[in-house]
């Protein structure tokens, strides 16, 4: 099941943004998080993880960027579709060769 995106991108980039700009004024990354979380109206932990995706992203924090996460499932939807293809193949090349050999027989 999909979650909704209840958050357009825009806002995410400025919740953020905003902690990203005022993460000096606290002792900790949490502490600004905890702050703006509720002025946007989602749980801190959401927008921890907005923060950590976009740290990523910008090549701060190690991981998986958004595009290559993409890719690689955009890479599995195509193994899923070639593999079923492939399947498909081995199925009609049996079932042709035994009407050959069928076939054959018969005459």
């Amino acid at each position: 099941m999909k979650k909704s995106n209840k958050f357009s991108p825009e806002v995410r980039e400025r919740a953020v943004r905003l902690v990203l700009e005022h993460r000096g004024e606290y002792p900790s990354l949490w502490a600004p998080i905890e702050s703006i979380a509720p002025k946007i109206g989602c749980v801190p932990q959401t927008l921890n993880e907005w923060v950590r995706k976009h740290e990523v992203d910008a090549g701060a924090r190690p991981g998986v960027t958004s595009d290559d996460r993409e890719r690689v499932k955009a890479l599995e939807r195509e193994v899923k579709k070639l593999r079923r293809a492939n399947e498909i193949l081995k199925l009609a090349s049996a079932f042709f060769a035994q009407a050959e050999l069928d076939r054959r027989l018969k005459s």
